[in-house]
């Protein structure tokens, strides 16, 4: 069974099953649900827990096993939880959560909690998750979105009876605000209770979020990927700059966006040759966000811009390596800026 985050609260309220899993790559927000469901679970009796980490291949999966068909002396009643921070239990294991699944159906003395991070689609068409999730309740938890982070800001603000102003100035704010945290969900849950110890309940000026909130904000290379072609040109470079600070290969960031480029530019031929766009773009392997991202903007990005584009990015390839290129920066993130901000502006369709 498939369950929705924001059903949870009223899921729990219902009563509990005896088996739940929870995967994604959000900590906080996992966190979150397995405490939900741990109170749950306390309230209800379940006093005694215990806890199993996999690590490696040479995992004693009988531990995990024994431990759901035994109780304490001082307990009727247990929580068994499970994690495995790789995601891949391997062959013994598949088979032990296999199992584990049979020994949970109907078993009201013990609640198995599994904990995974994100998965990918393959592995999420192995058996043992197959039997996980026809077995118990899976919960997938996905990062806040940027486009939803202010909102998501605004509601935890208000849970803590803080707000910030109405209308344009209150929107400045949690601009600022997730600007800040952008990527970093738990700096973000920080940075709000912090603003709770600071300053009393009602409402918050720019001024006290400015000089209260850190900029924690993490990026990685694949949402520069969705930045850009967006055509957020402000946002696109704030990443870079964040990449660069972080660390982050230069080589990797002009591998991303050169990637679309050329992604883009079979595309942009295949739609020439007469090919459908749905049909160019599932054969280039462009899907999610991303395709939603290409269909916006390939029916007006024209054939020499493309052109401009990978002749800049093979440009910028040589400058990533060390080389000098006439008319150009010679400084790698100077030269990924360039690159980023036009391909930005060129995706930037109105």
């Amino acid at each position: 069974m498939q369950l929705a985050l924001p059903q949870l609260g009223a899921h729990l309220q219902k009563g509990l099953r005896s088996l739940y899993i929870l995967h994604g790559d959000e900590p906080l927000m996992q966190q979150e649900a397995a405490d939900a469901i741990r109170a749950s679970a306390r309230a209800q009796g379940y006093t005694e827990r215990s806890v199993h980490t996999v690590s490696g291949a040479h995992f004693d999966w009988s531990e995990v096993l024994a431990a759901g068909g035994s109780l304490s002396l001082f307990a009727d009643k247990q929580i068994v939880e499970v994690r495995i921070p790789s995601g891949k239990p391997g062959k013994e294991g598949s088979t032990a959560i296999q199992q584990l699944v049979a020994s949970a159906q109907g078993n009201d003395s013990t609640l198995t909690l599994v904990l995974l991070p994100r998965l990918d689609a393959a592995t999420r068409k192995g058996a043992w998750f197959g039997a996980l999730e026809n077995g118990g309740v899976s919960i997938q938890i996905d990062p806040v979105d940027r486009n939803a982070l202010p909102q998501w800001i605004a509601q935890r603000l208000q849970m803590q009876g803080q707000s910030v102003a109405a209308g344009e100035e209150g929107q400045r704010t949690l601009q600022f605000f997730a600007d800040r945290v952008e990527g970093n969900l738990l700096a973000a849950h920080q940075e709000i209770q912090k603003l709770g110890l600071l300053y009393p309940a009602g409402e918050l000026s720019q001024a006290q979020v400015e000089s209260a909130v850190v900029n924690v904000a993490r990026y990685d290379v694949f949402k520069l990927s969705e930045s850009v072609l967006s055509g957020q040109v402000a946002r696109v470079q704030r990443m870079l700059d964040g990449l660069q600070a972080e660390g982050e290969a230069a080589v990797l960031v002009h591998y991303t966006i050169a990637e679309d480029i050329r992604a883009m530019k079979r595309v942009k031929d295949a739609m020439t040759a007469g090919k459908p766009l749905p049909m160019a773009l599932r054969e280039q392997r462009v899907w999610g966000p991303r395709e939603r991202l290409f269909e916006r903007v390939l029916p007006r990005m024209s054939e020499a811009r493309l052109n401009g584009l990978l002749q800049a990015a093979h440009q910028v390839d040589g400058i990533v390596k060390g080389l000098k290129v006439p008319d150009w920066p010679t400084d790698p993130w100077q030269a990924l800026q360039r690159l980023a901000v036009r391909f930005s502006r060129f995706c930037n369709v109105r």
